[in-house]
């Protein structure tokens, strides 16, 4: 079965992930939409290395695609919109062991916006 990925895009039309993609090297930028790519093969299916789900309680739903290229470390926040839709909403390159806290509050507030914006139309 073939699932869905689409971009998050803010209200003034800015999409974070494909700002994020532009700034990332070529072979991992490469790698980053392989692993997108597997995400759409594999849906919820995909598991470790590659998603891991968010496990704080203001986050459950969210969850980081994980990318390694070499000794750059990249991931995606995204969440199931539908049980056949993936949004993905951000990006950020890994610098410490724990993904840091700003990056989740990000991806929590664009979900927040995208459910509200989807509710309304």
């Amino acid at each position: 079965m073939a699932y869905d990925v689409e971009f998050y895009q803010k209200e003034n039309r800015e999409i974070p992930l494909l700002d994020f993609q532009e700034s990332l090297p070529p072979k991992l930028r490469a790698k980053t939409f392989r692993e997108i790519e597997l995400l759409k093969e594999h849906g919820p299916n995909l598991r470790e290395p590659y998603t891991k789900p968010i496990k704080e309680t203001d986050n459950r739903g969210i969850f980081e695609l994980r990318v390694k290229f070499s000794t750059d470390i990249s991931r995606v926040l995204y969440f199931s919109y539908t049980g056949t839709t993936f949004v993905l909403l951000h990006g950020f390159v890994k610098k410490t062991n724990a993904t840091p806290s700003r990056e989740i509050d990000k991806a929590r507030k664009f979900k927040e916006d995208y459910e509200r914006r989807c509710l309304h139309e």
